[in-house]
């Protein structure tokens, strides 16, 4: 039983963690290899505004996400739209604004002990396994965030305009629907996400600049695996990586958990080139 409800645990972590990178890659194309960095951020923003400026917790959180967002936005602006289409040139300049942004914070922020507030303090038994609440709230909170975003993309506007723009850039331009600000939107959207992942996992530990760079890995293991741009695909790797990897760390090591994930990304890159259910063409269809 700990196994199972941790492993659920994990496997909503990961998805908090993959969710937005997926989604503004999903739209645009575009990998922000700067989403580890901007989880950190999003930490040391809301600690910042409570511990310094003596702001609310919740509007803290809030204001948290707008700042994420904007510069979601901003990096599109001035850094992507620039570049939009040399793959290597987005994969280098999102990640070296990334690098930028956590070894700022590195500078800045010396030490330890920067922890964000549990949202509820308590915990409670599951099958007479201990579980904190705040892992609950996360679990919740996973679940709810994939009905939100799946209720965006079929329902609303702005959603379909996405869902079009991902399925067919040409067909879209030629309705009307301007790439730039699809585009610009979604990274928007993707940073936010991983604002509010942060947000929610967080008070789990203290904060760290360290943890920025293993968010990112985790994040491409997880869209790698479950198909880059694929939003089924990445829950669904979520969920195996989750319980492979708290299955390994149980009953082998917590450190053969990382080694789990380089072999499934290994071994899925050499079955499914695309990932699991991703709708890019195989290997052997593009020879």
């Amino acid at each position: 039983m700990e196994v199972l409800i941790y492993g659920l645990v994990r496997s909503i972590n990961l998805l908090l963690i993959a969710v937005g990178f997926s989604f503004a890659y999903g739209v645009s194309r575009l990998p922000n290899f700067a989403h580890g960095a901007f989880y950190i951020l999003a930490g040391f923003a809301t600690w910042t505004f409570i511990s310094h400026l003596g702001i609310n917790y919740l509007l803290s959180i809030v204001i948290s996400i707008a700042l994420l967002a904007t510069l979601g936005a901003a990096m599109y602006r001035f850094i992507f739209i620039r570049i939009r289409g040399i793959e290597i040139s987005e994969i280098i300049a999102s990640y070296a604004l990334g690098v930028a942004i956590l070894e700022a914070l590195r500078t800045r922020f010396v030490g330890t002990g920067f922890t964000n507030p549990m949202f509820v303090e308590g915990t409670v038994k599951i099958a007479d396994v201990p579980i904190d609440f705040q892992r609950l709230i996360m679990i919740g909170a996973g679940v709810a965030l994939v009905g939100v975003v799946w209720f965006f993309t079929h329902y609303s506007k702005v959603g379909l305009s996405m869902r079009g723009m991902a399925q067919d850039e040409r067909a879209a331009l030629m309705l009307g629907i301007e790439s730039d600000l699809v585009a610009a939107i979604a990274l928007a959207i993707g940073s936010a996400l991983v604002a509010l992942a942060a947000l929610i996992i967080l008070p789990l530990g203290n904060i760290t600049v360290n943890e920025g760079y293993e968010v990112l890995i985790n994040a491409l293991a997880v869209c790698i695996i479950g198909g880059l741009g694929s939003w089924a695909g990445t829950i669904l790797a979520a969920f195996l990586l989750g319980f492979a990897g708290m299955t390994t760390a149980t009953y082998v090591g917590s450190k053969w958990e990382a080694v789990v994930i380089v072999i499934a990304i290994i071994l899925v890159l050499i079955v499914r080139p695309s990932g699991l259910l991703a709708r890019q063409k195989e290997l052997e269809e593009r020879v």
